[in-house]
């Protein structure tokens, strides 16, 4: 084979990847100019899975907007003071032209070293060399100084609902509040009863159903780890509905809360299971707001214009979902993969259908998020789609809803279900704009949904929470010490140091 038909053979290959991915033929990605950024870059921000950005860009400074092919950066990590790192790494493809970049370490390494390449070539200022020593997710290693790890994390000043929740308390009583609240709450509810001291964790459980505590635990275990938390003593609500109802007018007893209403006065946290997907991303979790990322589905144009839901029959206003999916298939795909709580009803609106993979939900443009129980904790992967959502309008509310849009993160619809198919209507005759909102809903959960927000919301909520109590925090009779887990193969040894300016 003579060199120029090899090389029209090259080009030709070239040009049915290009056509493929949707990239412009001729675009050449420049290592150079390539941009490379993000938290994994930084030693001091530890996370239970660390990750960065890499945005492909060619050589004539143009950023591409669709896939290169998933295999296009390799990413290597070693460590000049270890033969062998273990380090899981994975270089997720988002398809729209950027990759992120997650890793989990196993062990704690000195000066670690990250290579980007691009066929063998640095990337941007690879290799990124984090100095000293780069604590993994389960050493036991705190920052000293709270203020240098809001620093270090690049906390927001404030986040909008702490704010609102606490401002209901001008003071907080602990010695009053374990009086109280066991009395008031822990007969039928089921509660944990929190005291954080010398940033050691303490708790004693009320109520039958404390299942859901290992997930309170695992975050208190691993923030304690990362930074030193200040004294503190709480009572987490460990069910679905937010307890405290009464006016703000009435005295009002403190109650942490997954979720939140407009009826209630529960302090709001991260949900168990936004928490749990970021502790467990590369771990025990399929389904975190990294994955849902490499995993979008076909791109905006060809997706199925029809909106999608799948889910239990938790809600009235599911029932109907199906029903009107049943009169309308044109406009709606929605089934039930459950029957619980109207079993009875099962003949009029089965029957079931298989479980589908969260990440095929991303095959059709329109997501309906609709509550459950409370509200539907599936939003914030919805978001991280690449497809539009309509959000039913509810009473119900996460951490983050204060911050959302209507018509900018999504298509709102009335709680009743009414406007339904006329706002999908919308998005199809609206196609351009609805695109608009899907890609601002992206942003916004990628902005404001990931592993290190999480972190920075929990030890926000309680630094604030601290400075309302009156009374000294205390390790109460009943409580048990929850200890750190172990890591005998590979121990760490923590040796930071506080400087004058951070005590």
């Amino acid at each position: 084979m003579s060199v120029r038909l090899l090389l029209l053979l090259v080009f030709s290959l070239e040009v049915f990847r290009c056509e493929l991915s949707g990239e412009k033929v001729g675009s050449v990605i420049s290592a150079a100019k390539t941009l490379v950024w993000g938290p994994g870059l930084e030693a001091d921000i530890v996370l239970p899975a660390r990750f960065f950005y890499i945005q492909a860009v060619d050589s004539s400074g143009k950023n591409l907007t669709s896939s290169p092919g998933e295999k296009t950066f390799e990413v290597k990590m070693v460590s000049p003071t270890e033969q062998f790192t273990r380090i899981w790494i994975q270089v997720l493809d988002r398809r729209d032209g950027s990759f992120l970049v997650r890793y989990r370490m196993y062990a704690t390494y000195t000066d670690l070293r990250i290579h980007v390449l691009l066929k063998a070539q640095h990337v941007a200022k690879s290799p990124y060399i984090l100095q000293g020593r780069v604590y993994h997710e389960g050493c036991d290693c705190p920052q000293p100084s709270g203020s240098v790890w809001e620093k270090n994390m690049r906390c927001p000043e404030s986040f909008a609902q702490i704010s609102r929740d606490l401002s209901l308390y001008a003071s907080v009583d602990p010695d009053l509040n374990a009086q109280e609240i066991p009395k008031r709450f822990g007969q039928r509810q089921s509660l944990c009863h929190y005291t954080i001291k010398e940033n050691k964790v303490y708790v004693k459980t009320f109520g039958e159903h404390v299942g859901f505590r290992i997930f309170m635990d695992a975050i208190l275990l691993s923030l304690t780890r990362k930074v030193r938390l200040p004294d503190v003593e709480f009572f987490v609500n460990l069910g679905d509905w937010p307890l405290e109802k009464r006016k703000p007018t009435d005295k009002l007893h403190p109650i942490f809360s997954w979720c939140g209403s407009n009826n209630t006065r529960d302090i709001v946290m991260p949900t168990y299971d936004l928490t749990e997907s970021v502790l467990e991303s590369m771990g025990r979790v399929s389904l975190d707001m990294m994955s849902v990322q490499a995993n979008t589905g076909p791109p905006w144009p060809e997706k199925n214009a029809t909106a999608f839901w799948r889910g239990r029959d938790s809600r009235q206003e599911r029932l109907q979902l199906v029903k009107l999916s049943r009169a309308r298939p044109d406009f709606i795909d929605a089934a039930f993969t459950n029957f619980f709580f109207f079993k009875h009803d099962e003949s009029l609106y089965g029957p079931l259908v298989k479980h589908v993979s969260f990440f095929d939900f991303f095959k059709y443009k329109y997501q309906i998020n609709i509550d459950g129980t409370v509200a539907a904790y599936r939003l914030p992967y919805l978001l991280a789609g690449d497809s539009v959502v309509l959000k039913q309008d509810s009473s119900y509310y996460e951490h983050f809803y204060n911050e959302l849009r209507p018509w900018e993160h999504y298509i709102p619809i009335k709680a009743n279900l009414g406007d339904l198919l006329e706002k999908i209507k919308w998005a199809r005759d609206h196609d351009d704009e609805a695109r608009k909102i899907a890609l601002s809903g992206q942003q916004f959960a990628r902005s404001h949904l990931m592993g290190d927000r999480i972190f920075c919301y929990y030890y926000t909520l309680f630094k604030e929470y601290s400075r309302l109590q009156i009374t000294e925090p205390k390790v109460r009779e009943g409580m048990e010490f929850v200890e750190q887990p172990k890591d005998d193969l590979f121990p760490c040894s923590c040796d930071r140091t506080v400087a004058k300016d951070e005590l």
